[in-house]
């Protein structure tokens, strides 16, 4: 069965995504892997375990020139972490609280979720419940898929 393994963003400040991902987010730095020879651009990669499974790993090219996503939402890039009850989001709002980081809330109907940044711009989400695993495919997926495409390759009336 495929598994998610691992996500990988690029980041501006080491030290900065450091104290976030470790101090308030909470996740473990479980390997870090340098090197001078990524597209010419010196290298550090910290990989960051998430319980349950799965890695989110973080690379600093130094000297390389930061992406820019300024046309897009700023949350449409964003990646979500699941807990059990809408309960625990109390806490992850202290948390960041506590940390000074901003967020926002969106209530999905069957989901509640927070958002947040992180140093380089990047959306977090903490939702409650956590998605079901899909293990099937949807024919309604299939279908809303097929209906966009199909709008996008129509000629315009």
């Amino acid at each position: 069965m495929l598994k998610l393994d691992h996500v990988v963003f690029p980041v501006r400040d080491a030290g900065a995504s450091l104290a976030f991902y470790r101090d308030v987010v909470g996740l473990p730095l479980v390997e870090a892997h340098e090197g001078d020879d990524w597209g010419d651009y010196p290298w550090l990669m910290m990989i960051f375990a998430v319980p349950g499974g799965g890695e989110i790993v973080l690379v600093e090219l130094r000297g390389a020139p930061a992406p820019s996503y300024r046309d897009l939402p700023h949350d449409v890039r964003h990646y979500a972490m699941g807990v059990d009850a809408v309960a625990e989001l109390a806490g992850w709002r202290a948390r960041l609280r506590a940390a000074e980081v901003g967020f926002w809330e969106e209530d999905h109907g069957a989901q509640q979720s927070i958002y947040f940044e992180d140093p380089d711009g990047v959306v977090l989400e903490v939702t409650a419940p956590p998605s079901r695993p899909q293990a099937a495919a949807s024919e309604r997926a299939v279908t809303v898929v097929e209906r966009w495409l199909g709008s996008r390759l129509a000629p315009d009336p």
